[in-house]
């Protein structure tokens, strides 16, 4: 049996550590991932290596391509990696089963799309209140937390409207009310600004920026549109699947 290296050991005291400093929320090692298409194998992740710490509010850039959008469903745990290690809240999540997975996601994390994703026939007030109830939540913390969250995106009077009488971004602002409805310390966001016009994409990002002071949630987005570096604390660049460029702007 081999015994332990140098490498080895660096590698589990870096895992140590990981799991121990609370502040890191989100933590990949050497994560790749690749995809069998036909006879042709697409790798879309090379070796992707980053920490994110609590109340970042980082976007992933890039082309069409890049991998940003892998790596969000890799941190979210909608897809597994190919190799390497994702640690969520210091743990590792690399190996979960699917019922594993579909549990964390429903109880820590909160996800935000650029299709809005809400169910046409149900008003506001019940895309957001569905989460809960599927937690059996009691309910009257069903309906606080509710009220509470479209409050938040400034649609509390819009409670009992259905998607087709809202604008695109109050539709979009409602898909981050329901995202918020469980609480969570991360919230992923795939391209949310994408359907907007430049005004309305705005707002939405000062949206997010609000979420992260006064909330404390951490946000992770991934977005092709220049723009949302005057918003966000860290941007890091893809291309070819790599992180190949990390600007910090705050934090």
């Amino acid at each position: 049996m081999r015994g332990t290296t140098l490498a080895d050991a660096g590698r589990e005291d870096r895992q140590v550590a990981a799991a121990e400093d609370d502040s890191i929320l989100v933590r990949t090692e050497d994560v790749w991932r690749k995809y069998h298409v036909g006879a042709e194998d697409i790798l879309a992740l090379r070796g992707v290596s980053l920490e994110i710490r609590r109340g970042q509010f980082a976007a992933f850039k890039g082309r069409s391509g890049s991998g940003k959008t892998t790596l969000l469903n890799l941190i979210g745990g909608l897809d597994v990696p190919t190799s390497g290690r994702i640690w969520l809240f210091g743990h590792d999540i690399s190996g979960l089963s699917e019922d594993e997975r579909t549990r964390l996601r429903r109880d820590r994390l909160g996800f935000v799309f650029q299709s809005f994703a809400l169910l046409p026939t149900f008003s506001a007030y019940e895309n957001v209140e569905l989460p809960l109830r599927i937690a059996q939540l009691p309910a009257r913390e069903r309906r606080e937390r509710a009220m509470r969250c479209l409050a938040l995106v400034g649609l509390r009077r819009w409670a009992n409207h259905r998607p087709f009488e809202m604008s695109g971004g109050q539709q979009q602002r409602l898909s981050i009310a329901r995202a918020l409805a469980q609480r969570p310390a991360l919230m992923i966001a795939d391209e949310p600004t994408g359907e907007l016009d430049s005004e309305t994409g705005r707002r939405i990002m000062m949206l997010f920026q609000q979420l992260v002071r006064e909330e404390g949630v951490t946000i992770l987005m991934a977005s092709h549109d220049p723009t949302v570096d005057e918003f966000v604390s860290d941007v890091y660049q893809l291309n070819d699947g790599q992180i190949v460029d990390h600007i910090r702007y705050s934090g």
